[in-house]
């Protein structure tokens, strides 16, 4: 593995030294950057999947937020604030009611109601790890005027707003009823939000590049921006993602002034743009994310606790995080599952993890589980700077532990695609995955999907696991934060015996923007308004 990163940085390197000289300027590239109405950016991936609620993908949240707005939404401080809607809560704590406020409008002209909401809400409650707790305990959810939701629970339910207005992990995005009404199972077709931008189907290349146009008709909130609460002003016309796999080309076209706005800057080629005095490399938020490999329960060889516990016995962090990321600034070594720097985070039970890789004990435990030598399939995507290096560095350790590994390449977004079949591996299906997410998905068991083990209802791998779901009851039920820890704690054991996901530890990765862009919004959720640009 050492000698992979050496080799990787060397190429890089030349590649670096070869290339920050010289300005590789798109045609159109100097009027473009005087075009202050319009913001290119190069997200982290190219857009394939539009339905926010059948998928966690962040590209794919990403999107919804540009599009979609929501009932309530988490500010810089943790907080539900009113977002299209103000809410009352009764004194039993059974019954919730809403009232959206006034100058709501979907693309179409049509006034959002509260029928939408509601149709909207039952959708998304069917897919979210949360939101499938919340309707365990729901007795209605009626809108008896086009301005009222009231949500009536046959028992409290405590974080029901902290759930709805979580930030990521399937935010409940508000679409219009008929539009909700899509099967939980099935994706929309139709992609009409109410959303300060609108989605302009007509120049959408999946994969390639999405275009989003101002939405005339939206109505801010009175309140600053913070996070994805309070006021959405919208500064601009138009804003284009584009599509570059390649890191160098990325790079170089922010230098050049193509692009706007790079969500993602690998670590390792940061010097290219150190020397630009027209661009600023920047942590986004300070939380970061966490990196995860996800085994697949339905099938072979991973519906074996012991063959689980196998890989989990023959990764290891340290070398994973350096491979990744190069710099120890930019990773920590954690085997909290609900991130090391959260109240709930607890390491018991991640030695192996974080103390380094136990080869022999992951032969000892595949030969005790009777492992033939099945390869295993493990889904490597490789155009997404943050999720290239896992399963290279992880089909090593998993050979080095003992076992057969099938690493197939693919785009992320194939990767999202076929996450989600059922199938065999013999007939498309997968084994293993790797995947990051921002450390406030993670941070409590109703927001971190991963933890949900209903089955068929619960995220790709679709563990069936009665006792993290009586352990989770337990988290909703517990009468403060001292016994919600307990319970947090007995979660951490669990997934890391039960190996739910192996834990790979927290990473920051920068972003960058020219100087024309300015006023951006410090959250972990790439978002595009308030957001200025300048002419150079």
């Amino acid at each position: 593995m050492l000698t992979l990163r050496s080799a990787l940085k060397e190429t890089r390197g030349l590649a670096a030294a070869l290339l920050t000289g010289t300005a590789l300027l798109m045609p159109g590239a100097l009027s473009a950057q005087q075009d202050t109405s319009t913001i290119t950016a190069v997200m982290h991936s190219g857009l394939r999947v539009l339905d926010p609620v059948i998928t966690t993908a962040h590209i794919t949240r990403d999107h919804g937020y540009m599009i979609y707005d929501v009932l309530t939404a988490v500010d810089a401080d943790f907080k539900p604030q009113p977002q299209m809607a103000s809410w009352e809560i009764s004194e039993d704590g059974l019954t919730y009611t809403f009232t959206l406020r006034d100058g709501l409008l979907f693309h179409d002209g049509a006034p959002v109601t509260g029928a939408d909401v509601v149709a909207s809400l039952s959708r998304w409650g069917k897919r979210d790890s949360g939101g499938q707790l919340i309707f365990d305990v729901t007795a209605s959810l009626e809108a008896p005027d086009d301005k009222t939701i009231v949500w009536t629970l046959t028992k409290p339910f405590a974080p029901l707003l902290d759930v709805i207005s979580k930030q990521s992990a399937v935010p409940p995005f508000i679409m219009p009823a008929r539009v909700a009404a899509t099967s939980s199972d099935e994706t929309i077709t139709e992609y009409v939000g109410s959303g300060p931008f609108v989605f302009n189907e007509a120049e959408y290349e999946p994969g390639v590049s999405v275009t989003y146009d101002k939405f005339d008709g939206y109505v801010p909130r009175d309140e600053p921006a913070s996070w994805m609460a309070g006021g959405k002003v919208v500064n601009v016309d138009k804003v284009v993602w584009t599509t570059m796999p390649d890191a160098l080309t990325a790079l170089n076209a922010l230098s050049a002034g193509e692009i706007d706005y790079l969500e993602q800057v690998q670590i390792d080629l940061m010097p290219i743009l150190s020397g630009n005095p027209d661009v600023t490399v920047e942590k986004r938020d300070e939380l970061g994310y966490v990196t995860i490999g996800r085994p697949n329960f339905l099938h072979p060889p991973f519906d074996n606790k012991l063959i689980r516990q196998a890989a989990m016995a023959a990764l290891d962090q340290e070398s994973m995080l350096a491979t990744m990321q190069g710099d120890p600034e930019y990773y920590n070594v954690c085997g909290a599952i609900f991130g090391c720097s959260t109240p709930l985070g607890d390491e018991s039970g991640s030695e192996t993890l974080t103390g380094g890789a136990d080869p022999e004990k992951s032969k000892a435990l595949l030969e005790e589980a009777g492992y033939d030598g099945t390869p295993i399939v493990l889904m490597a995507p490789t155009d997404v700077i943050s999720l290239i290096n896992q399963p290279v560095v992880a089909a090593q350790a998993l050979r080095e532990g003992g076992f057969t590994v099938d690493l197939q390449t693919m785009d992320w977004q194939s990767v999202v695609q076929r996450r989600a079949q059922q199938s065999p591996v013999t007939e498309g299906g997968w084994n293993m995955f790797f995947t990051n997410w921002m450390v406030p998905e993670v941070s409590d068991p109703l927001i971190n999907v991963m933890v949900n083990g209903r089955g068929n209802d619960a995220w790709f791998g679709w563990p069936t696991d009665e006792e993290i779901e009586a352990l989770r009851a337990d988290f909703v039920a517990a009468p403060d934060a001292a016994t919600q820890k307990e319970v947090a704690v007995k979660i951490q054991e669990h997934v890391m015996d039960n190996v739910n996901y192996i834990m790979m530890g927290e990473y920051i990765i920068p972003q960058a923007r020219r100087n024309t862009i300015q006023n951006m919004i410090p959250s972990p959720v790439p978002v595009f308004w308030n957001m200025t640009k300048e002419a150079e």
